[in-house]
């Protein structure tokens, strides 16, 4: 008797080919790192200080504190700089800047993220400032923060909160999200671009102290991974508005 003929064997499924990454080239590197570096900030700023200046607007009051115009007026119009350059980089490489910065998560649902997160946001800023008073207090070298000076009247503080609010939730958020995309796709992962970013911020307010700078860069750091766990700024933008209004708030309370 005939051995039946062997049924016919399935073909074995073939992996499906990775699609590898495509090399980034030195170019799109510097590009990249030149976009970082115009909407850090600081060439905005300097710019806007020297044009200031230029045309006759005092630094500073008679009495030699910061001009709570000076500060306003810069805040906001950097803050114009920095979000249209950040807008015009995305729209330049055919990016669509509500995918990027606003992601595809409800607004709502990230905004009250923000806003839940906030006990935890001042937790984190006790526990560094008790740590640097604990162990290295020299870290506390300004006995007064520079900005309170600027709260003389009813109209400053209400500048001021309009200026901490936009200038500071609103762009800073922008632009961090911004970066760290950046580095995401160019300059080594959003990890390294946390850490840059951070140091950047809290550099920015080194003249209130090295014990606020090192705080704020490491507020900086939870935010910045808050980005790039929600791919969304808005949480990020809510939590820093309304801690940076809460301090305003807190300060004024206590005067």
């Amino acid at each position: 008797m005939l051995d039946p003929a062997p049924e016919p064997q399935a073909p074995e499924p073939q992996p499906t080919p990775v699609e590898a990454r495509p090399a980034i080239l030195p170019v799109q590197r510097l590009g990249a790192f030149v976009e970082v570096l115009l909407c850090s900030g600081f060439p905005t700023q300097l710019f806007l200080i020297a044009v200031l200046t230029g045309f006759g607007m005092p630094l500073r009051t008679a009495a030699g504190d910061l001009s709570p115009r000076f500060v306003f007026t810069i805040s906001m119009l950097d803050t114009v700089f920095v979000i249209g350059l950040v807008l015009f980089f995305l729209k330049a490489h055919r990016e669509s800047a509500r995918q990027v910065l606003l992601g595809a998560r409800p607004v709502l649902r990230e905004a009250f993220l923000g806003v839940m997160l906030m006990p935890l946001i001042f937790l984190w800023v006790f526990l560094i400032l008790a740590l640097i008073i604990t162990f290295a207090p020299q870290l506390h070298n300004v006995a007064k923060n520079p900005l309170e000076d600027m709260l003389k009247n009813r109209q400053d503080a209400i500048i001021f909160a309009f200026v901490v609010m936009i200038a500071g939730g609103v762009r800073e958020e922008l632009q961090r999200g911004f970066i760290l995309h950046r580095f995401d796709q160019y300059l080594g992962g959003g990890l390294v671009g946390v850490v840059f970013f951070s140091a950047v911020f809290g550099l920015g307010h080194i003249d209130q102290g090295h014990d606020a700078s090192i705080a704020t860069a490491l507020l900086g750091a939870v935010w910045g991974g808050l980005y790039l766990i929600r791919r969304s700024v808005v949480a990020p933008m809510v939590s820093h508005a309304t801690f940076n209004l809460a301090q305003l708030v807190n300060y004024l309370a206590l005067r």
